[in-house]
């Protein structure tokens, strides 16, 4: 708060067209309440939501909206200059993705490029779930961390639209809340530049994909994960500011966003890398991959003769990876995954079981393969003593973020 005997802070809010353009309306209410000076820009998108009039009532000041209204064809440079911090909300996923590619077509975009990044730029997300996961928003929201905006990440819930997902519009009191927290570390620090996101602390390790057996040079007994999970829970990972090690096979999907990715192809491969990439102290490790219980006892050099009817190849049963992670790595917590198809409801919890006890897992993620390319692809989240169900990808993202950001509970 702003304590009425101080000088009043300056706070400009960007507001793109969102119908949760409603909340910052008692954004604003309360910040003028707590001594703020507040100015508002707004698109003309915004204004088919909230009248310039509600806005002008709550502020006391003059909306600013026309890059080029007469006298006042340098708005966007004085705004930028004027704020001692500067909030988008709603932002929009057309905001987002303009913002993040230097685009200044309206005073929105221009006070963006006019900012100097020596004082706050927040972001507060507000669109459909599926528009905030499309890969263009991820990756421009990955940009713009880059560039030192700060993002206030979005809640789940029922949206306007009425699907229920990610891409709430933060609450105005969490709103508020975090533009004090941010003025409040901005006047504590003698100039500002954009600073690493101290979730960088975390360290997280992704494995994805499955291994690949030779029988000769040319053939190979495999399995059909593609990676397509792990991928996701990466650049979820990596947006929300962790810094994460994609260990994948060769084929399997990458993520989005930028991390440090390596490689294999064998069992042999993954257990060898697996276990020199775990000296580095990772705080999570989340095994996605699909490890071949069994190796071909002896691959044959060259290529098999394809005239026989019947060919016989001998398999040898391989150790179990996720038994050893816990043993190499006990600080670290792990998340094993258990892939089962066609399984009773018992055989499901005896194999969770065995994870939980043979593994040391913390938590397991348990999908049937029916549902794999369906729709319906759900998943279920264990822990010892409790279960979530039915979580679809968006959904099992956030659960483990959030498990990761508290410690305790983890």
């Amino acid at each position: 708060m702003s304590p009425s005997n101080s000088p009043k802070q300056n706070i400009l809010i960007l507001m793109s067209g969102s119908i949760a353009g409603y909340k910052v309306c008692s954004l604003i209410s309360k910040l003028i309440q707590n001594n703020f000076n507040v100015k508002v820009a707004m698109s003309a998108s915004a204004q088919k939501f909230v009248g310039p009039a509600t806005i002008e009532g709550l502020t006391g000041q003059p909306v600013y909206a026309d890059t080029f209204e007469a006298g006042h064809a340098m708005e966007h440079i004085h705004l930028a200059r004027w704020a001692d911090l500067i909030l988008v909300a709603p932002a929009t996923a057309n905001t987002i993705n303009k913002m993040s590619q230097g685009v200044g077509d309206d005073l929105l975009s221009t006070i963006f490029l006019a900012h100097d990044f020596e004082k706050p730029f927040l972001l507060a997300p507000a669109m459909n779930t599926k528009m905030y996961m499309h890969p263009a928003t991820q990756k421009s929201i990955a940009e713009l961390k880059a560039m030192g905006v700060e993002i206030l990440e979005t809640a789940s819930g029922v949206l306007a639209c009425g699907e229920v997902g990610y891409g709430r519009l933060l609450e105005p009191d969490l709103m508020y809340n975090e533009v004090i927290s941010r003025l409040h570390a901005h006047s504590s620090t003698p100039t500002r530049s954009p600073v690493p996101n101290t979730q960088k602390l975390f360290k997280v390790l992704i494995t994805s994909g499955g291994t690949q057996e030779p029988i000769d040079d040319i053939r190979v007994i495999t399995n059909k994960r593609t990676g397509k999970t792990a991928s996701i829970l990466a650049d979820q990972f990596i947006n929300a500011g962790f810094d994460v090690t994609y260990l994948c096979a060769e084929n399997a999907v990458r993520p989005l966003l930028t991390n440090t990715v390596e490689t294999f192809v064998t069992y042999k491969d993954l257990d060898q890398k697996l276990t020199s990439l775990l000296k580095n102290h990772f705080d999570l490790i989340i095994h996605t991959a699909a490890v071949s219980d069994y190796s071909v006892a002896q691959a044959q050099t060259g290529k098999i003769d394809s005239s026989a009817d019947i060919i016989e190849i001998k398999l040898v049963k391989n150790p179990k990876i996720i038994d050893k992670i816990k043993k190499i790595s006990p600080q670290s917590k792990l998340v094993g995954f258990k892939l089962t198809s066609q399984a009773t409801g018992s055989d499901i919890q005896m194999k969770i079981n065995n994870l939980f006890e043979k593994a040391q897992c913390d938590y397991v993620v348990h999908n049937d393969w029916k549902q794999v390319h369906t729709a319906h692809h759900v998943f279920n989240l264990y822990s010892k003593k409790e279960i979530q169900k039915n979580l679809s990808i968006t959904d099992l993202s956030y659960a483990l973020i959030t498990l990761s950001l508290n410690k305790e509970s983890l």
